[in-house]
Formats: C-alpha cells, sequence, structure tokens
C-alpha cells in the first residue's frame, strides 16, 4: 500500500522501467506472429489458386492430346509444387502418357516418385500402378518385392488390390496354388469382381485340364 498518490506514481513508474522491454518485445513479437501467420494463409490460398489453374492447364492438354504441354505442365507442377496433391495427380497423369507412349523406363521413374512423396492414397495408388507396369514388362520379381516391402498398416485400404496383383505376378510366374491364394485372398478382403472370380475359374479349369493329361 502507498500513503499518497505521488508513492503511487513513483512506483507505477519504477514497475514500467523495470518492464517496458520486456512488454514492448512480446507486443511486437505477437504481432510479428500475427502478421506471419496471416501472410502464411494468403500464401497458401495463392499456392492453392496457381497449383489449381495450372492443373486445369494439364487436363486441359492431356484431352487436347499435346503431349510436349503436358510434360512440361507436369515438370512445372513438380518443381514448384512439390509436396502437393496437384503435383501428385499431374505425375500419374503423366505417367499415364508416358505409359501411352510406350517409355516405360520414364514412368516408372515417375511412379516412383509419387509413391515416395505423396499422400498415402496417392503413394498406393502410384505403387499399384507401378507394379501393373512391372507385370506387363516381365518384370515379375520386382513387382513382387514391392508389395512385400510395403506397410500392411500404410496399405490396409488396398490390400484387396495387392492381393489381386501378386496373383497375377505368381500366375505370370507359373505359380499357381499360390495364385490362387491370393485371389482368394482379394476376395476375402472384399473384392468383388467379376474379372477377379474370372481369374480363379481360369485357374481351375487349368487345373482340370493339366489332371486331365
Amino acid at each position: 500500500m502507498y500513503d499518497t498518490e505521488e508513492e503511487q506514481v513513483e512506483a507505477l513508474k519504477r514497475w514500467w522501467k523495470e518492464n517496458a522491454i520486456a512488454i514492448i518485445v512480446g507486443l511486437v513479437m505477437g504481432l510479428v506472429v500475427i502478421l506471419g501467420w496471416n501472410y502464411w494463409q494468403d500464401h497458401k490460398k495463392e499456392q492453392a489458386t496457381q497449383a489449381s489453374a495450372m492443373y486445369e492447364q494439364l487436363l486441359k492438354a492431356l484431352d487436347d492430346d499435346k503431349k510436349d504441354t503436358v510434360d512440361k505442365l507436369a515438370e512445372r507442377m513438380h518443381e514448384q509444387f512439390t509436396g502437393s496433391e496437384y503435383a501428385a495427380f499431374s505425375s500419374l497423369f503423366q505417367a499415364k502418357l508416358k505409359t501411352r507412349q510406350g517409355d516405360f523406363a520414364a514412368a516408372k521413374q515417375i511412379l516412383k516418385a509419387v509413391a515416395a512423396e505423396s499422400s498415402k492414397h496417392l503413394s498406393n495408388i502410384a505403387k499399384i500402378r507401378l507394379v501393373r507396369l512391372m507385370l506387363a514388362t516381365g518384370e515379375y520379381e520386382q513387382g513382387l518385392q514391392i508389395i512385400n516391402d510395403i506397410d500392411a498398416k500404410a496399405a490396409a485400404a488396398y490390400s484387396a488390390n495387392y492381393d489381386e496383383l501378386v496373383g497375377d505376378l505368381y500366375v505370370a510366374l507359373d505359380r499357381l496354388d499360390e495364385a490362387r491364394t491370393s485371389y482368394q485372398n482379394a476376395l476375402r478382403a472384399g473384392l468383388q469382381s467379376p474379372l477377379l472370380r474370372l481369374k480363379i475359374d481360369d485357374l481351375t479349369a487349368q487345373e482340370k485340364l493339366e489332371t486331365q493329361e
């Protein structure tokens, strides 16, 4: 308690002298954080707008079959917006185009990059397409190795797709018993596909034919 108003004023002056710098620094830091956050949010919105516009250009180029333009836009997207879903989807389209052109090596490299850099969802899509491409180019053991190295938890939503792929690879390797097991695993995992059932029926018919011989 202070006896006089003058003592209160003097005490306030002393307190301000002792704490002024800390208070000013705190206010400035708070203002910097607020301004920085607002700038970052605005920057993210601007980046998203630019990425969306470039992605639309890529889709149009794809529709118009402008292969060189698709390549250039996909590469720019990857350079400017690495890690974004726009960049990942653009790379998937680029890989698809490379596959159509017969440039399987380039398509595989693109898919490997997407698989390594993207979210779980897009990473699994890229891996599935990569293994399908390996199946088409006769790299059966390599395809099996990619699937064996996949984290089961991260790929849980795609387990049936992977099981079917494993079955396809085993068929290509003439390991029919293992192929049937993989196909049945895919069925149990919920993949209700007429094509999958046809694959199982084909295996059964093939085995019956071999038994008769």
